[in-house]
């Protein structure tokens, strides 16, 4: 048990989330000073004494020596430091001086500092400017065939009741944010449908989704057109086409692994074999930008299994590759099951991260966006890997936070951006997809209201 006390409580909250990143919180006891301070194995001055960094670094170092871990990340807490690199970068003046600053001020070990750079470069060579009038728009489709074993996202089991019942609801709302984006001149430069895995639904639903968004909200100026059709088992050549028609020229398929008895254990219901079907399917029906999911950590996996799933999908030849860390978070069943299951995945993520980079950076992808999570095994990052050219402005702009992001749909948080103040504010939808269809009017009464 490790016993920190804190002398005030203005940082308690973001140095009890460092500190968890170095072991469960059942072996941390962290307050506020008090009469038994004499026992603590650490003593944290508050700001009258030194300012938060210091604070964190105090925390960060006697834990690293205390726990034996070496978090690359250093005292980083937040998920965007690729928005924290390029802003630093700006205010200081070189990308050179953002490596030193985060180097020294935040511990930053030199493999994060080297991918915070190359993401940053490949950032800064995509033409972007911003058009105040350009927003993202994103699109929720809540329900999947089964729920895997470490997500806590907002999905459900499809089922064709309530995906008819919701979508009627859906398209009530598209409707509505139609009309509040055409009286402030609003249009989408990027649109995106998540999930969930939006391809859950049956053909006909999914094309009278992907085509009513699509009609609504996808114009001349609309830079790309993203779905998510994650689940291998749920492609269909009819949905592809209906892709096509409704001009979406971005697809995800998401395997997450080639091991056959990971996709079992996790809860998919494909093989290696209908993932390889299924990338062929949207090939040949035109598809041209294809982005595949991985996961760097599941159960049972290897170093070696992370370098095979990564030759097989290189072989394929999709234009994007995301890289995620395992996050095993409340509301997941993994979780459950092994409460501690990312700290013993520590040094394997690491190995699998460094084996991703360097095949993906010889085969001529390069990173051009990065984030984080709470509970990432080994405290590591998401990474989305691209060949030049097909970088996805929609997640580049999320990340970034500079721009106004309208979401629909169970779930979906809207980001309204206020450039002169560089500050955000959210307009949020209920989570429960059934609550959503129930309340539709308060939601878009919200969005009125918020946007």
């Amino acid at each position: 048990m490790y016993r920190i006390r804190i002398t005030d409580e203005k940082n308690a909250y973001e140095l009890t989330e460092l500190a968890k990143m170095f072991t469960s919180a059942d072996s941390l006891d962290i307050s506020l000073v008090s009469s038994d301070a004499e026992a603590a194995d650490l003593i944290i001055p508050g700001q009258d004494e030194m300012d938060r960094n210091a604070q964190k670094r105090v925390l960060f170092s006697f834990l690293a020596e205390k726990t034996g871990t070496a978090l690359e990340w250093g005292t980083l807490t937040g998920v965007r430091p690729e928005k924290l690199f390029t802003r630093t970068a700006a205010v200081l003046g070189s990308a050179d001086k953002a490596e030193q600053k985060l180097k020294e001020d935040y511990l930053v070990a030199d493999s994060k500092l080297s991918l915070l750079r190359e993401t940053y470069e490949v950032q800064q060579s995509v033409k972007r400017d911003m058009d105040p009038h350009a927003v993202g728009l994103y699109v929720g489709i809540p329900f999947c065939p089964t729920r895997c074993l470490y997500c806590s996202f907002t999905s459900n089991r499809f089922t064709e009741k309530a995906a008819a019942a919701y979508l009627e609801a859906l398209f009530k709302e598209i409707d509505a944010v139609k009309d509040i984006m055409d009286s402030k001149g609003l249009y989408a430069e990027s649109a995106y449908i998540g999930g969930g895995t939006p391809s859950s639904l049956t053909d006909s639903m999914f094309q009278d989704m992907v085509c009513r968004v699509s009609d609504v909200f996808v114009r001349p100026k609309t830079a790309e057109f993203t779905v998510e059709c994650g689940r291998p088992d749920t492609i269909t050549e009819s949905k592809m086409k209906s892709l096509k028609t409704a001009n979406a020229g971005r697809v995800s398929i998401n395997p997450q692994t080639m091991k056959a008895s990971t996709l079992q254990l996790i809860g998919r219901q494909h093989s290696p074999e209908q993932i390889r079907e299924a990338f062929g399917i949207a090939r040949s029906c035109g598809i041209k930008c294809i982005n595949m999911d991985l996961i760097a950590g599941l159960p049972e996996e290897t170093a070696s299994d992370m370098e095979d799933t990564l030759e097989q999908i290189i072989g394929m030849g999709p234009e994007n590759i995301t890289v995620h860390t395992l996050a095993v978070k409340r509301g997941s069943r993994l979780i459950e099951e092994d409460k501690d299951f990312a700290f013993r995945q520590a040094e394997t993520v690491g190995n699998m991260l460094d084996i991703a980079r360097n095949k993906l950076g010889k085969a001529g992808y390069r990173p051009y966006y990065l984030y984080r999570q709470k509970h990432m095994a080994g405290n590591h990052e998401n990474t989305g890997y691209c060949l030049p050219g097909t970088e996805n402005l929609y997640n580049m702009r999320i990340m970034d936070e500079d721009q106004s992001i309208i979401a629909l749909g169970a779930g979906g948080i809207s980001k309204v951006y206020y450039p002169a103040e560089d500050r955000l504010e959210r307009v949020a939808n209920v989570s429960n997809y059934e609550i959503y269809i129930d309340r539709i009017d308060e939601m878009i009464e919200r969005k009125v209201k918020g946007l």
